[in-house]
């Protein structure tokens, strides 16, 4: 796992360096994930635990709990209110520098949510979050969507950080359309060859991966929910759907952002109760985590 931190002039300038961009791609496009160290101010992971808290038992309280493949899996999102939005968060300039690079300059961000992870949850299986986009390939395309994760406190193996399988994103197992969960056989097979890692991460950092690469969730053994903000960066020629919603009073944070990604309203957003549990194969509809 390559983890990359900032120097304080990246700090300052908001920029990193070419060449640390350079071994971010790299990380991505060979091993399917980089880290991001701290790059998320604590305070406002603070802010946004203690929203999450009180809206995760709004969301159990619901008889459609959203649970995602097995217990304990909850598909959260984030308030999309003032003051539970923020740059660094949802607009993170050093990010945006690793994922342009990735899926060049016109990149946008189509999801905005997370996954709970609560005490004593149970085991995922193995699965891609989307698969590649045609069939029958001889070589792996790039990347065209990364999902960009951000868990609000320091996350291991106690409280359920993901499990990774490196360069399983280059194996063409899955396609756009089918069962994302990953061929048992194949499994067992590449675990031979290169098992799995688990993602842990500091408070304040971001886990960036293809879309494609074999992951799951596991067990969280430790006696508070984890929370992970979960975000879909996207290739241009991807089309864009209905653009994300947000109160207008966030409208300080997308300044520099098209209009067409994000659209503020006064419209009750319904952030709480859009979501609900799933399995797959679901009619061949694949939903971005």
């Amino acid at each position: 796992m390559t983890y990359l931190s900032l120097t304080p002039q990246e700090r300052d300038s908001r920029t990193l360096e070419d060449a640390k961009v350079a071994e971010a791609e790299k990380a991505i496009r060979e091993d399917g994930f980089v880290v991001l160290e701290d790059v998320v101010e604590h305070d406002h992971l603070d802010v946004l635990w203690g929203r999450m808290v009180e809206d995760l038992e709004v969301i159990l309280a619901r008889p459609d709990v959203p649970h995602q493949f097995v217990w304990g899996n909850v598909q959260q999102d984030p308030p999309p209110v003032a003051p539970y939005v923020f740059e660094d968060v949802i607009e993170n300039p050093w990010v945006k520098q690793i994922t342009r690079r990735v899926l060049g300059d016109d990149a946008y961000n189509r999801f905005y949510s997370g996954n709970t992870n609560l005490p004593d949850s149970k085991l995922q299986p193995v699965h891609v979050d989307n698969g590649d986009l045609w069939r029958g390939l001889e070589v792996p395309h790039p990347a065209y969507q990364l999902v960009v994760n951000l868990a609000l406190k320091d996350v291991d193996e106690r409280n359920g950080s993901i499990e990774l399988w490196p360069g399983s994103h280059l194996l063409m197992s899955n396609v756009v359309g089918e069962d994302i969960k990953v061929d048992p056989d194949l499994l067992e097979r590449r675990r031979v060859k290169v098992p799995p890692i688990r993602g842990n991460t500091r408070k304040g950092s971001f886990l960036i991966r293809d879309m494609r690469i074999w992951h799951r969730g596991t067990p969280n053994t430790s006696k508070l929910p984890r929370f992970m903000i979960a975000m879909t960066h996207c290739a241009s020629f991807l089309a864009r759907r209905r653009p994300l919603r947000f109160h207008p009073n966030v409208s300080s944070v997308f300044a520099d952002e098209p209009v067409s990604d994000y659209i503020l309203t006064d419209e009750d957003i319904p952030y709480l109760s859009g979501h609900n549990a799933y399995d797959f194969p679901t009619q061949g509809v694949i939903l971005p985590l």
